[in-house]
């Protein structure tokens, strides 16, 4: 009876921690949406971004092109807590931080060297399809850059 209590109790956690992250509406996959998005020339692009739970933590992956069109792909695992966390294979930032401010929105920062490179807001509709990021910055060479791109879930 004891060993159907255990079973039974890490079952009920493993059920309530998938049900924490299935209700995560950034949890997907994200495909850009060119009609509707709008940035700077030279701005990079995220063509898809994969949001995903690894453990307690959450991924995401970022593929995309470079201001000058050439490909790009970057990972940055951590949590939604306001940390840095290490980006891995973007030469524009090292450290990338998220912050919940409500349910359906994030703040972000991306920063190289301790400096802030690009920061935004992410804001998922209530619906659940689809996904805005307004970003503002500066980009390689110290221009001032700003964008909006729109994602539909996939």
């Amino acid at each position: 009876m004891k060993a159907k209590r255990v079973v039974l109790t890490f079952v009920m956690l493993f059920v309530g921690a998938t049900m924490c992250f299935a209700a995560n509406p950034n949890l997907g996959t994200w495909k850009l949406n060119e009609a509707k998005s709008k940035s700077s020339p030279g701005l990079p692009k995220n063509v898809t971004v994969v949001v995903a739970a690894v453990g307690d933590n959450i991924k995401v992956t970022l593929d995309g092109v470079d201001g000058d069109g050439k490909p790009t792909h970057s990972e940055w695992t951590g949590k939604f807590d306001g940390k840095d966390y290490p980006v891995t294979d973007d030469p524009t930032s090292d450290m990338r931080s998220y912050k919940t401010i409500d349910d359906h929105t994030l703040e972000f920062a991306a920063k190289k060297g301790g400096k802030v490179t690009i920061s935004g807001k992410v804001v998922i509709s209530v619906d659940g399809k689809t996904r805005t990021v307004t970003v503002s910055g500066t980009d390689t060479a110290g221009k001032k850059v700003t964008g909006t791109a729109v994602y539909d879930k996939q």
